[in-house]
C-alpha cells in the first residue's frame, strides 16, 4: 500500500555520518506532517515513507545527490560593499536572507568580508552532506 499522495505524519533523527545529529522531530515533540510524495521533503525522505506502515521504523542513508545535492560554487556570491545595507556591520559567519524569486528568502552564510564587499554561500548548510535517517511513521491522514 503506498502513501503517495495521502498527508503523513513522521518522526526523525537525522545524523551525518560521523554521528553528530543535526535535526530531530522528538527533540520539539512534534513529528513532521507533510505529503508524501508531493516534493516537499528531500527526495531520499519522501521515498523512504512511501512504502512504510504506521507504527513502522526504519533508518535510511541518503546520498548527498537525493538530500540537499551537492555543494556548488556558483552558488557563491559576491556583492560589492556599496550595494549591502548595513555593510559596515556584517560580519564572517553571519546568517543573511537575499530576496529570491517570487520574494521568497534565501538563506545565505557570509563567508568572507573585504573593503570591496561580500562573499556569501547560498548552498543549504547540509549540501555536500550523505545524510541518516532514523523515521518512525505514527500516522497517514487518508
Amino acid at each position: 500500500m503506498s502513501n503517495q499522495g495521502k498527508t503523513v505524519k513522521a518522526h526523525y533523527r537525522g545524523t551525518l555520518d560521523d554521528g553528530t545529529q543535526f535535526d530531530s522531530s522528538y527533540d520539539r515533540g512534534e513529528p513532521i506532517e507533510f505529503v508524501a510524495g508531493a516534493g516537499q521533503m528531500i527526495k531520499g525522505f519522501d521515498a523512504a515513507v512511501l512504502d512504510m506502515e504506521v507504527g513502522e521504523k526504519k533508518t535510511v542513508h541518503i546520498p548527498a545527490a537525493e538530500a540537499y545535492g551537492e555543494r556548488s560554487e556558483d552558488m557563491i556570491l559576491f556583492f560589492p560593499a556599496d550595494q549591502v545595507p548595513d555593510f559596515e556591520k556584517i560580519e564572517v559567519g553571519m546568517k543573511l536572507f537575499l530576496q529570491g524569486p517570487g520574494g521568497m528568502p534565501v538563506p545565505v552564510t557570509v563567508v568572507e568580508v573585504s573593503p570591496e564587499g561580500v562573499k556569501l554561500d547560498a548552498n543549504h548548510e547540509l549540501a555536500g552532506c550523505d545524510l541518516n535517517f532514523d523515521i518512525e511513521l505514527v500516522e497517514v491522514v487518508e
